[in-house]
């Protein structure tokens, strides 16, 4: 590690950076590099064997020994004054420590990887929710098409909880793309099919999640090997698209009774 930068000006072209990585939602497609907020970021990071190319850290953050040790794995560190970082963090309270990172190259889609494949999910909760669901199920792969939010964005890293670091993510797709996957699709609905504890599913397999309002597009459920039905013996009309996704991984991966 290099000796540390001490940064005073809210002008400081690092900063200014920040700023936009942080509070702009897309700004790393056009910047080439995101902003992790949080040390169980950062950590997730190291453990992934990945590398940063910043650290930030507030002062006090640099004053607390384990904080300032997971600083020092960056190669170059920058403190600042616990104003300047609430300045350009996106969070109530800031986390004082984050990290800054290249865009992961842009990855080919792997035919015959346990998919996930987002449809317009616009709400970056339900985005990150579903990247956590699939990294914690053995999903490797998720596939974002054109309208979903944005994967790296930090809301979306934020609700993955380091779950992107175990993932093979390729984003801003149209639904031909898909014609590369070798393995069946499969999408749930509220109305129609059989009811997904009922049935055999096959592994490995591409769940398709759909738009928060408008569900899996018709083009793309012509697609779909099989269309299940989660049972709702309480009788809401459906669940939301985290959870839904959520269910139907884990009834990928539960052992036959």
């Amino acid at each position: 590690m290099n000796p540390p930068l001490r940064i005073t000006s809210r002008d400081n072209p690092l900063l200014l950076r920040l700023r936009r990585l942080a509070q702009h939602g897309a700004a790393y497609r056009r910047m080439g590099q995101v902003w992790l907020e949080g040390d169980h970021l950062g950590r997730a990071l190291r453990a992934s064997g990945r590398s940063a190319v910043q650290a930030v850290v507030s002062e006090a953050a640099w004053e607390v020994p384990a904080l300032r040790e997971l600083a020092g794995w960056a190669p170059s560190v920058a403190i600042l004054p616990g104003p300047l970082f609430a300045g350009f963090s996106a969070l109530d309270s800031p986390a004082g420590i984050g990290f800054v990172l290249d865009v992961p190259a842009a990855s080919v889609i792997a035919p015959q990887l346990a998919s996930v494949v987002l449809d317009r999910v616009q709400d970056p909760g339900n985005v990150g929710s579903i990247l956590r669901s699939a990294a914690a199920f053995g999903v490797r792969q998720v596939l974002a098409l054109g309208g979903t939010a944005a994967l790296w964005s930090p809301k979306v890293l934020r609700a993955g909880m380091g779950a992107h670091f175990a993932l093979q993510l390729v984003e801003g797709l149209d639904e031909s793309a898909l014609d590369a996957l070798s393995i069946p699709l499969l999408a749930t609905s509220s109305h129609q099919g059989q009811l997904l504890h009922q049935t055999t599913l096959p592994w490995p397999c591409a769940w398709v999640m759909g738009h928060e309002g408008q569900g899996v597009s018709h083009s793309l459920l012509e697609r779909c090997a099989l269309q299940l039905r989660i049972a709702q013996p309480g009788g809401e009309e459906s669940l939301n698209v985290a959870a839904a996704a959520a269910v139907c991984l884990y009834e990928s991966r539960r052992p036959p009774q």
